[in-house]
């Protein structure tokens, strides 16, 4: 094969990346800092289409195939607006962004392969398209490829991308299996999503604020934001899961019911003490999995059950709690930006 055909091939395979994803429009921010943000998206974007470069055409393909299907790129949108309350975007604010979401699109391989999914981004989910096996060891290499984009950063961020793995494996971990005895069921599972979903978005924010110059205290800061708005996300797909119907992304209503998933919602209704709730007890403590008219009973009583207004409460308590952590900041467009971003983020379960 030439080096003309090889250039070929690696635009072919890389084509559904080349166009930069749209930034995330944040109601009420000006027309410059949008500008700042779109791009350096481009050069994240750029610096991603780099990183699944491979001399090998399938597996550049597979590792293609999740930044091919798009998505929102909040984390990575996160890194570049914290890095606005210091001095701005550079090339290490840019690499340490593209590094959190090729870990992001890393465990969203193994996530596909645990959750036996076939869709992702209303596209094929790559186990479905390929297989287990290639799902798993291309996940495996995104991990590598971002822990090789953080080592240019220096031993601390290295540290931070490591101490950020183990808790994500741990929170992915503790979801798999039934909480132990000893412990509050709710407060049990928001720690699992402090760890399997808050810890990387709170990196995300974090790797902003460092290579962007801003102080120690301002860095904790955004951290606590990060963890705190990632909960909030996780909260409200918690609820969207329940509440919605199906739509053209491959989303089923009712999917976490279906995997016996215990949620928030879940959580609040197996604690209710209302005879009344027996049936919808039952039913949530049965096997869902290939039951579709139980399913189907158990997702309209749970739809109408104080459990989702209890749900949704603490979620808007999360997200009110990632805009406290803010206050210490002066107030500055950008402070509101990360506080409109909570609230959006909110605002789908409402």
């Amino acid at each position: 094969m030439t080096a003309s055909d090889t250039a070929a091939e690696t635009s072919d395979l890389t084509a559904g990346v080349s166009s930069t994803p749209a930034v995330m429009a944040i109601p009420g921010i000006s027309a410059e800092l949008q500008e700042r943000l779109a791009e350096g998206m481009a050069q994240v974007d750029a610096t991603l289409r780099r990183a699944v470069e491979h001399e090998d055409a399938f597996i550049m393909e597979a590792s293609a195939h999740g930044l091919n299907a798009g998505g929102k790129r909040v984390r990575p949108l996160l890194t570049l607006l914290a890095a606005q309350l210091g001095e701005g975007i550079n090339d290490e604010v840019v690499t340490a962004a593209a590094a959190v979401e090729l870990t992001h699109l890393a465990s969203l391989y193994h996530d596909d392969v645990m959750d036996d999914a076939e869709m992702r981004r209303g596209s094929p989910s790559v186990n479905a398209k390929y297989d287990n096996n290639t799902a798993i060891l291309v996940g495996d290499l995104l991990f590598g490829k971002a822990s090789e984009l953080v080592a240019d950063l220096g031993a601390e961020a290295v540290r931070i991308q490591a101490q950020t793995f183990v808790r994500l494996c741990a929170g992915q971990i503790r979801d798999d299996r039934p909480h132990p005895g000893d412990t509050d069921p709710v407060e049990y599972y928001l720690q699992i999503l402090a760890d399997k979903t808050g810890v990387l978005i709170a990196t995300a924010a974090r790797y902003g604020a460092m290579f962007s110059g801003c102080d120690a205290a301002t860095v904790e800061l955004v951290r606590e934001y990060g963890e705190r708005v990632g909960m909030t996300f996780q909260l409200a797909d918690d609820l969207i899961d329940v509440a919605s119907e199906a739509d053209d992304m491959g989303k089923v209503p009712g999917t976490d019911l279906r995997e016996g998933k215990r949620t928030l919602p879940v959580l609040y209704a197996l604690a209710s003490d209302d005879p009344g709730d027996e049936r919808l007890k039952r039913l949530l403590r049965s096997d869902l999995a290939s039951d579709d008219a139980a399913h189907a009973e158990a997702l309209t009583l749970l739809r109408a059950h104080p459990a989702m207004q209890a749900a949704e409460s603490r979620t808007v308590d999360v997200a009110r709690s990632a805009r406290d952590a803010l206050a210490p900041l002066p107030d500055s467009e950008v402070k509101g930006a990360l506080t409109t971003l909570a609230d959006l983020i909110v605002s789908r379960v409402g």
